[in-house]
């Protein structure tokens, strides 16, 4: 969308100055286009926007969700035109083609199109991210598999033994077969397009599989054949820049993939040795999808107004705690971006850098030069530090340095593998840290998890949920008789699992007067939980009830990401 229409937005007050400065902001830095980050950014519905757009080029607006364009006229645009301009095709009349965009005034995609296809191209408006979820429905993957396993014969590579001596050079060449090179391109740009955050390429014994991790849970994609395996690991290998020729060693490396439009997505990738050849995990970090206002995480606004209060204090400890991939980075990158100020120093000790930040000074650890994180906060002390976050506090060392910058005049924001918030109290007295101190320096914990989201374009009620199932999960009989339990039923859009994204799940545990007594009196995790409670706390298996309420997870969902409060 152009400059112009943002303009328009403002004087037809539809969106602020500061609304239409910040979409902008957001939208140079992600490389995504204006209209997708207002929308995103929840100042415009999408059809509201679209319909605006069509009004002010008199042109019509177009409803993708039930439209089923002919193969035909699909076949006219490639995909990754497609997905370069965002734009599909929907119709075909004589020699004029009817094309979807969500800019009508991006004359260079237009002429691109008409010289691609040799038609006239009359435009309706849809928006962009319509565009994007039809182009996953309309044009079929499976087949762009069949077609790139199809150009592979048994003549093309074979099995080698995995013994010690390997030929580096074999490896190298038959890496840079090109259906091999096209393969490994369509696992990485399918998992984008399915927004998975995972990817995990497993070889077995008699079998060799791919896997995506999609909304927290993982789905087998395709089985490419055994013989593809040590071509396919390498292909990988050389472009994280990792040794191929070590294959009893775990190896970490990054991948960056350019997407078009200034798009870029990084692979963090992870090789482990197994028994029959090298597992393959990558984890994907897409900038763009990086959530960092602090309103639209899944916090309840009584929880917000508290976690905010702990981070702008001049002093103290503030942890995140959950497993991996709950999210836990994503809340501490929202804090950073709160206090992100031209006034404050604020550094970070992170094992990877997940995401670059502007205006924060991030540092990579590197164990086997001993940089780690306690040599990194020892530094930051003598760097004149107002804010510092520590990726994750492992040891004592870490900890005791952390809750001595807590209590010498500065924020520490950092994470730790606990089950919640208030067995983070035992973790860190159980890592060495005296009491009094950890009473005296942490000012909050946050325990946090996701839950997957009920896809919206195939809700309906599920019959199966009982006021007594609902009331074993933890709810209150006159809630439970209230609740109007959902499910997905499966559909295109979430490639029939009934979800369709996550959300957050909080459980944000201040240390109040009363709690820190409880601490240094050496009460248990339970203990502290109760009294917590009672001073109103509410638990992730409250906060998941709240979703379940409001429609927004399943029971189901509930109790696979959150424990009993009994």
């Amino acid at each position: 969308m152009n400059e112009r229409i943002g303009e328009l937005l403002v004087k037809e007050s539809l969106l602020s100055a500061e609304q239409l400065e910040q979409a902008e902001e957001q939208a140079s830095k992600s490389g995504e286009r204006l209209g997708a980050q207002i929308t995103k950014l929840g100042y415009l519905e999408e059809a509201e926007l679209s319909d605006f757009i069509a009004k002010q080029y008199g042109v019509p607006s177009i409803d993708l969700e039930d439209f089923e364009p002919d193969p035909d006229v699909l076949e006219l645009i490639p995909e990754d035109v497609a997905m370069k301009h965002s734009v599909v095709p929907v119709n075909r009349a004589g020699s004029t083609l009817v094309l979807a965009t969500a800019d009508p005034a991006n004359i260079i995609a237009i002429d691109d199109i008409k010289f691609l296809t040799g038609y006239n191209v009359d435009v309706v408006v849809a928006s962009e991210d319509s565009i994007k979820s039809a182009i996953d429905r309309w044009y079929d993957r499976g087949d762009m598999l069949a077609d790139v396993m199809a150009d592979f014969d048994d003549s093309d590579i074979d099995v080698i033994s995995d013994e010690d001596d390997v030929d580096v050079n074999q490896l190298a060449a038959e890496s840079e077969d090109a259906p091999v090179v096209k393969l490994v391109n369509l696992i990485l740009t399918d998992a984008i397009k399915r927004v998975a955050s995972d990817i995990h390429i497993e070889p077995y014994e008699k079998s060799f599989r791919v896997r995506y991790r999609i909304d927290g849970v993982l789905y087998e994609v395709m089985k490419p054949p055994m013989k593809l395996k040590n071509a396919l690991l390498s292909r990988l290998k050389i472009m994280a820049e990792l040794d191929i020729a070590e294959r009893r060693l775990p190896q970490d490396g990054r991948i960056k993939l350019k997407m078009g439009r200034g798009r870029e997505m990084d692979f963090r990738v992870s090789v482990l040795p197994t028994l029959f050849g090298e597992k393959i995990v990558l984890r994907l970090l897409d900038k763009s999808n990086l959530q960092l206002d602090m309103t639209k995480l899944g916090f309840e606004q009584t929880q917000l107004d508290v976690f905010k209060d702990c981070i702008h204090r001049p002093y103290g400890m503030v942890l995140v705690t959950g497993p991996t991939g709950s999210g836990k980075t994503t809340t501490l990158y929202s804090a950073l971006s709160e206090l992100n100020q031209t006034s404050e120093n604020l550094s970070t000790a992170e094992d990877p850098v997940e995401f670059n930040l502007t205006g924060i000074n991030q540092v990579q650890m590197h164990e086997d030069i001993g940089l780690n994180f306690a040599a990194a906060l020892r530094s930051f002390l003598r760097q004149d530090p107002d804010i510092i976050m520590v990726g994750e506090i492992r040891d004592f060392e870490t900890a005791e340095i952390a809750v001595k910058a807590a209590l010498t005049g500065h924020m520490v924001l950092s994470t730790l593998h606990t089950n919640d918030a208030p067995s983070t109290v035992n973790r860190l007295l159980n890592m060495g840290i005296e009491p009094f101190l950890v009473s005296s320096s942490v000012n909050c914990i946050v325990a946090q998890r996701l839950a997957r989201r009920i896809c919206e374009e195939c809700k309906e009620r599920d019959p199966e949920v009982t006021v007594e199932a609902l009331m074993k999960a933890g709810m209150d009989e006159a809630a439970a008789k209230e609740v109007n339990p959902m499910k997905g039923r499966g559909c295109n859009r979430c490639s029939d699992t009934g979800y369709k994204g996550r959300v957050a799940l909080y459980e944000v545990m201040e240390l109040s007067e009363e709690l820190k007594d409880f601490v240094l009196n050496g009460a248990s995790a339970a203990e502290l939980k109760r009294e917590a409670i009672r001073q109103g706390m509410c638990t992730l298996r409250k906060s998941a009830l709240r979703m379940l309420l409001e429609e927004v997870t399943t029971l189901g969902e509930t109790l696979r990401v959150s424990a009993s409060d009994q």
